[in-house]
């Protein structure tokens, strides 16, 4: 298959941090098919030369195992080219096409895919003069990057101006969390097994945590970060998709549509929020000065670009149920924040206990843990007899039990095999894979359950809640979980 990528934000950082090293690592993996060119478009006045250098500089700050040596960057960098655009000018995309038709050969790739790395307000301009220039053909498929609008409406004007340029089948929405092994193995958990699916229910689960932490602050991007926030920036796309893909019903085949429908169906059945219930079961917090990993950190109005009292979320915790048969009364807890106690993304299944115990002493509920970073794996938490000797003699059994943990690290199970997420989506766009791409639909429903949170918290004056850096946020976050007698895993 011969293929052109043109990554729009050629110089920004999402692509010298995440794309390029991916392309890199699916070359070294020899995944990245063999006739294919890289296109960095950006308005910067440089040249191939001069990109393949500023490029290689920063990919030297790649962990040691992923940095390209000198021979193997010289060899993939013969694949990356580069454009300067001005993407307000129908001409630079005149430039583009002509530039699309320059293959070896003659003959045009086979594939075109148009990656979108720049703010989301550009994404209708792009794709308006990519349609009047005519790349918009069936071999062309675009990659919207997130955030994907700012609310319901602007996520609706998105959507409808690139439908406008591009069918729902090369619009691809991507959210990088889907193309973690880990989030792929959940999908192999519940629909490749036997034995989970007659349990993953409301008579056997009694709720289920999602924790998407992280120890790092706003950094560089406090100006971005500050218009965006904790709940646009991880729980309408990266929390809620793994919450439809814990509760979704079993597809009818692999088809990317059968599973987006069942997605689908999952956000459709969220209970709704109103003013009263975002009070009762949804925490929003932000940082202060604290202590991270042993360093002293600032707080969030103290980094750059935040605006003195800015009332911007960097952490959000709330309580929500899925209305249907499976999941009725369950709760779902999805806590997600910066600064905190530990870099961790995770998922609780906590189960019911058992009905009628026959041995001494306290039991912990079993528990099917789904780690996804910082390393990805499967625990399973349950309780075991010790088979020691108690003091009522000789051959008498211990019967008090002690909890234990069958653990699966997927890193060293499958150490030949594991892509990286970027490089997962990366070779699917290339392919045309659909199935870890959010269909249009999916993303506005998103929007429309979380837009009465963002609107309670506009008319509430009180703002955030105050946390120092380096925990795990407000106390008002344990005690909306310590309500229906649970604890946030970490705390239990």
């Amino acid at each position: 298959m011969s293929f052109d990528l043109v990554l729009f934000g050629g110089t920004g950082d999402l692509t010298w941090r995440k794309l390029m090293p991916a392309l890199f690592q699916a070359w070294r993996h020899g995944k990245l098919p063999a006739d294919g060119r890289i296109l960095a478009v950006a308005r910067d006045d440089q040249t191939d030369d001069s990109y393949r250098a500023w490029l290689h500089e920063r990919l030297q700050a790649a962990e040691s195992a992923k940095r390209p040596s000198d021979e193997e960057y010289a060899q993939f960098a013969q694949r990356v080219h580069y454009l300067r655009m001005d993407l307000s000018q129908p001409a630079d995309y005149t430039r583009l096409s002509d530039w699309l038709n320059t293959r070896a050969g003659g003959a045009p790739a086979d594939t075109v895919v148009m990656y979108l790395a720049t703010s989301p307000h550009l994404f209708p301009m792009i794709c308006e003069q990519l349609g009047a220039s005519g790349l918009n053909g069936e071999r062309v498929r675009v990659v919207l990057e997130k955030p994907l609008g700012h609310d319901l409406a602007s996520a609706q004007a998105i959507n409808r101006a690139v439908g406008a340029v591009f069918s729902e089948r090369q619009a691809l929405r991507i959210d990088h969390y889907l193309g973690k092994p880990s989030v792929q193995n959940l999908m192999a958990l519940r629909f490749g097994n036997a034995l989970f699916e007659p349990l993953w229910r409301r008579e056997s689960i009694a709720n289920i945590q999602i924790t998407l932490a992280e120890c790092l602050g706003v950094g560089t991007r406090g100006d971005f970060y500050d218009r965006t926030g904790a709940l646009r920036d991880m729980v309408q796309n990266h929390a809620l998709q793994l919450l439809t893909m814990i509760a979704m019903e079993p597809p009818s085949s692999a088809d990317a549509d059968a599973i987006r429908d069942e997605k689908l169906k999952v956000l459709r059945s969220l209970k709704p929020f109103d003013a009263a219930s975002v009070a009762r079961d949804v925490v929003r917090g932000q940082y202060r000065a604290g202590t991270v990993q042993g360093g002293a950190v600032k707080g969030y109005l103290e980094e750059d670009k935040v605006p003195a009292g800015s009332q911007t979320e960097t952490f959000v915790a709330l309580r929500c149920e899925v209305q249907n048969w499976r999941w009725a009364g369950v709760p779902f807890y999805l806590r997600t924040g910066k600064r905190m106690g530990q870099y961790q993304a995770e998922i609780v299944v906590s189960f019911r206990p058992t009905p009628h115990t026959i041995f001494p002493g306290a039991q912990q509920p079993n528990q099917l843990v789904i780690r996804l970073q910082p390393e990805d794996g499967l625990e399973l938490r349950l309780m075991a007899a010790q088979g020691g000797l108690n003091a009522a003699g000789a051959g008498a059994v211990q019967e008090s039990l002690t909890p234990v943990s069958l653990d699966l690290d997927f890193h060293k199970a499958f150490a030949s095999e594991r892509v990286g997420a970027y490089e997962r989506m990366l070779l699917d766009a290339l392919a045309g894979r659909l199935n870890l791409f959010v269909r249009s639909d999916e993303q506005e429903q998103a929007w429309r359950w979380v837009e009465p949170i963002l609107q309670a918290w506009r008319d509430d004056p009180s703002g955030p809640r105050p946390y120092a850096a380096g925990t795990w946020g407000p106390a008002a976050a344990s005690a909306l979980v310590a309500r229906d007698g649970v604890a946030w895993a970490e705390e239990a």
